[in-house]
């Protein structure tokens, strides 16, 4: 055969669209989360958002320049992406050179070191923040509260997440009913007006992000929505065995990361799945880690952890659940 076909690494795009098309699509995904957080927190959203994007952008633009001397890709928007959903994962008062460290070390570590965009293992965005978390725990875990402070930014009055309340009154003996009257209920869960990353503040404009991004057809539903059901099932489950000592799933559902993640990192393009079976096996396994850690382990929130996780099965279940190559022929015993 004279002609030499390149198989490219992902993300592999089908049709009209572009890995810059794509990108655009979920920046715009993202925009009504972004402004939900900066009417919630406000000038401190626009400066960790802001370090975070530049951050990614400059860190990348000097990789490829000066240490891999390649052409740069800046362009494509992959790393505003991830400037963004690095962003979303962190604080609205984190001092701004943690954000720089954070940053480098998302797309230096999480992505460059790999070879790039469709090369890297891990989502670089949750690669930094994890870091960021495991360096910083104190600065990492305080959470400015909700319309208390928007016009301040280092010293805005920070709380507990309601994550975090129920967790701790739990581990005091506390019952549920006794502490839901110290957390935001349902609708405001859903609304945003809760304390917590700037990704964690509206289920509503996630949604929204997510409902967008499958009208252009960036991502499917299945990640998503199985992370959901899973969660939701497990958590049921526990909560029906023992409500007193269990919250409930649609608190679990409306809390933390859960929809940041499940709608924007968990589908990342390169570092999920390619085929629904593995889609789905992907899925659960995310929302089974994310439970196990919130209900046993010793840090309130799971999300982060269990995507990365399974991020690192990937590569396995591309390989164990691809369809069988068309025409190969079926030896029958």
């Amino acid at each position: 055969m004279s002609q030499i076909i390149t198989v490219s690494p992902s993300p592999h795009v089908f049709g009209q669209q572009s890995v810059k098309s794509l990108m655009n699509g979920v920046i715009v995904a993202l925009i009504p989360a972004f402004i939900m957080s900066v009417f919630i927190f406000g000038i401190g959203a626009l400066i960790v958002t802001s370090i975070s994007i530049a951050s990614c952008v400059l860190t990348e633009f000097l990789i490829q320049k000066y240490i891999l001397k390649t052409e740069t890709s800046i362009s494509d928007g992959s790393a505003i992406v991830t400037g963004l959903l690095l962003a979303f994962n962190l604080p609205s008062n984190l001092p701004w050179w943690m954000i720089i460290i954070g940053s480098v070390f998302a797309i230096g570590v999480g992505k460059m070191v790999y070879g790039g965009l469709g090369s890297n293992p891990f989502n670089p965005a949750l690669v930094g923040r994890v870091f960021l978390l495991i360096s910083f725990p104190v600065q990492m875990t305080s959470w400015p509260l909700p319309l208390a402070s928007r016009m301040q930014y280092l010293d805005a009055v920070t709380g507990a997440t309601p994550l975090g309340i129920m967790k701790e009154g739990l581990r005091n003996g506390e019952l549920v009913s006794s502490i839901t009257d110290q957390v935001p209920d349902h609708m405001q869960l859903f609304l945003g007006y809760v304390n917590g990353s700037l990704g964690e503040v509206s289920a509503i404009a996630l949604l929204l992000g997510f409902v967008w991004m499958l009208y252009k057809r960036i991502i499917t539903w299945h990640i998503p929505v199985v992370i959901f059901a899973t969660v939701f099932s497990f958590t049921g489950i526990l909560w029906l065995i023992d409500p007193l000592h269990n919250a409930s799933p649609v608190f679990h559902i409306l809390t933390g990361g859960l929809m940041i993640g499940a709608i924007f990192m968990a589908t990342d393009l390169v570092t999920s799945p390619m085929i629904q079976k593995g889609m789905v096996l992907y899925a659960v396994g995310i929302g089974i880690i994310t439970v196990v850690i919130r209900v046993f382990g010793a840090y309130p929130e799971g999300v982060s952890f269990a995507i990365l996780i399974m991020n690192a099965f990937v590569p396995l279940i591309n390989k164990y659940l691809k369809p069988k190559r068309f025409g190969k022929e079926v030896m029958h015993g």
